[in-house]
């Protein structure tokens, strides 16, 4: 049930793993553009002996020379002359189509990651990351010619294909060799290395992808750990499996009376340290992949925290967007009716994420508020002291993340003797976080420059100020573009589908979502002149994008540790004597500021503890990860194996 359909019946889970280790072994063979070949219209989708052909049997051969030269000559047999064509009309032929296509130069592309292989007498185009042919590996899907959208829709729909994806992916890792030196999968599940741990997950949860980059990340920053004390191997792989994973149907009625279903998610990752704190993100690309990563990720920012607390993160594929109040107040009760049995303040305590603000939160709350039977819970430590301590917390709750991240930025260049003054910061997003990222930079003396969302990116050269900000944040909350930006401040510009890394700048915020850096950004932040990343959104950059960053000695502070700002500030208002008191803005920003410079000052000895040099773009993100997870698994430990 977890897992999404791909429309291709597997045997097992072992055969997506041979999959890609047979493509990385496997020797493109790409044939010179021009030359004509047979292509064979196989059995496909249309065809119900396909369905039931598992896509992993026997071993499948390596195309040899012989096959070549068969297939060329199978292409000389379809230029006889007509005679000879006129004496084979007589013979028996099977019911199929065969079409002579020429190379195009515009069509290379589609061959990338084809050959050509003799089967059955005929020389057909086979996909190399599968080895099969027919409706999703042949370039044109109606036997003919066709237009360019026909074909390259059926490329689409191939490539689709999450394994053929993956398969790509790992391909694409070298340019210059098409064929992989080892493939990923080489170690048994029992093997007691740091590689041992990324196999098991992609073998247990090899679709899931989001989540699998996450733990390579961390399990390479963890590589000297383990290598220390193997341990630490075992402790792993049981933190790598949450501790609870609900799925569940979200059933809701729109305006109009019609049903609608959505699917949710709540991930329950790890409770070693305490009660599981965590966001709901509501958003259509949410999955269980997502889910995971999120609550992994939160886990770990959590232990870094002064308050060790647990994991969680959850939300849905409903976007709230363009929905009217009483539809998300039926989504919300809906969602809530299902999982408010795990929630509470000695379980799980959520708080806002994309797509989830005061008005989705509120109504949260109100929902459990009834299905608990109670609003208070006056026998746990942590008591709710009102409604708004469920959901977003005080006043000051939204602008702990977002402050916290200039915070710890404001720290790392205190070490390079630097300050925000005068400083070009881009960045992205144009949510709770991204603007008050904005407000604190405008505090130091910093020049931010830019914000985007899911259309584009505004640009203002003179920088924002307080006014300016003050117009974002009703341009948001009345749900329209960015580009009315531009109609009061001429001066201004904004870039339709496009990210806002070419912008000159010297420090960089990026706070929309994760993978938002892939690396062609990565490259135009180093031409750009970009010294220093803070991670304000979780994961934002791609494997590599993080290569190129850290060639370039891009410093790079983590999400893990410059963003949890909100964390501290939620443990602030469940704590008692934290409660009793009137915070005054500036008595949290001090706190705020003290639980920032203790997270890095633990950052920065653990990296140093594991050999990683302060100066190291590393430094930081081993250090963070290090640090949380040797919390983490002390816990563990010392709780035995539950």
């Amino acid at each position: 049930m977890l897992l999404p359909g791909s429309g291709i019946r597997m045997n097992s889970m072992m055969d997506d793993m041979n999959l890609i280790q047979q493509a990385q072994r496997h020797h493109l063979v790409v044939r010179e553009l021009g030359e004509e070949i047979d292509l064979e219209i196989g059995a496909g989708d249309d065809d119900p002996s396909f369905a039931n052909t598992p896509l992993i049997g026997v071993p499948p051969r390596e195309p040899s020379v012989e096959d070549h030269d068969e297939s060329k000559n199978m292409v000389m047999a379809s230029q006889l002359p007509s005679d000879d064509q006129d004496m084979s009309k007589g013979q028996p032929v099977k019911r199929k189509k065969k079409v002579v296509k020429r190379w195009r130069e515009e069509w290379a592309d589609t061959y990338k990651w084809a050959y050509v292989d003799v089967k059955e007498g005929t020389a057909r185009i086979f996909c190399s990351v599968c080895r099969e042919y027919g409706r999703k590996h042949r370039r044109n899907p109606y036997g003919n010619e066709g237009s360019r959208n026909m074909q390259m829709s059926a490329l689409e729909e191939h490539n689709n294909s999450l394994l053929h994806k993956e398969a790509l992916r790992l391909q694409m890792a070298s340019k210059d060799k098409v064929v992989a030196d080892k493939p990923i999968y080489v170690k048994a599940l029992m093997s007691k290395t740091a590689g041992s741990i990324v196999e098991a997950a992609l073998k247990r949860d090899p679709h899931e992808v989001e989540f699998i980059q996450s733990v390579h990340e961390v399990v390479h920053a963890l590589e000297r750990v383990i290598a220390k004390n193997s341990h630490y191997v075992n402790i792993m792989e049981r933190l790598l499996e949450p501790e609870r994973m609900l799925v569940f149907r979200v059933p809701w009625m729109d305006d109009r009376g019609e049903t609608h279903v959505n699917r949710g998610f709540r991930v329950q990752f790890n409770q070693a340290l305490g009660p599981c704190r965590g966001g709901f993100r509501f958003h259509p690309s949410m999955n269980l992949s997502i889910a995971k990563f999120l609550g992994f990720e939160q886990t770990l920012k959590n232990a870094l925290s002064p308050y060790k607390i647990g994991g969680a993160a959850g939300g849905s594929d409903f976007d709230p967007k363009g929905k009217s109040d009483n539809e998300v107040m039926r989504f919300c009760q809906s969602f809530m009716n299902e999982i408010y049995r795990y929630l509470g303040v000695d379980k799980d305590l959520p708080s806002e994420e994309m797509g989830v603000g005061t008005r989705e939160m509120g109504y949260l709350f109100g929902q459990y508020r009834r299905l608990a039977g109670h609003f208070q819970v006056p026998e746990t430590p942590g008591s709710f002291t009102g409604p708004r301590i469920f959901w977003s917390g005080s006043s000051l709750r939204t602008e702990a993340t977002g402050y916290g991240l200039v915070f710890f930025a404001q720290l790392l260049l205190a070490d390079l003797n630097k300050d925000f003054k005068g400083l070009r910061c881009v960045v992205s997003g144009s949510g709770k976080i991204a603007l008050h990222v904005l407000e604190k930079l405008i505090a130091y003396g910093a020049i931010p420059i830019t914000v985007s969302d899911s259309k584009g990116y505004l640009v203002d050269d003179e920088g924002f100020d307080y006014m300016k900000i003050s117009f974002l944040r009703e341009i948001k909350a009345q749900q329209r573009s960015l580009r009315d930006y531009s109609k009061t401040y001429a001066r201004s510009k904004y870039y339709d589908e496009a990210k806002p890394w070419t912008e000159r700048c010297d420090v960089v915020f990026p706070c929309a979502t994760q993978n938002e850096i892939d690396q062609t950004d990565a490259i135009n932040l180093v031409n750009s002149g970009c010294r220093i990343l803070v991670e304000g959104s979780n994961m934002p950059c791609t494997p590599d994008a993080v290569d190129i960053l850290r060639k370039a000695n891009v410093l790079i502070a983590p999400a893990v540790a410059a963003g949890s700002g909100g964390v501290v500030a939620g443990e602030f208002e469940l704590n008692h004597e934290c409660n009793s008191v009137n915070w005054s803005p500036e008595d949290f920003e001090s706190k705020l500021q003290e639980s920032m410079k203790q997270t890095y000052q633990r950052t920065l000895k653990a990296a140093a503890d594991f050999g990683y040099q302060k100066e190291s773009p590393e430094s930081l993100v081993h250090g963070a990860i290090i640090s949380a997870f040797l919390t983490i698994a002390q816990a563990m430990t010392d709780q035995g194996c539950v």
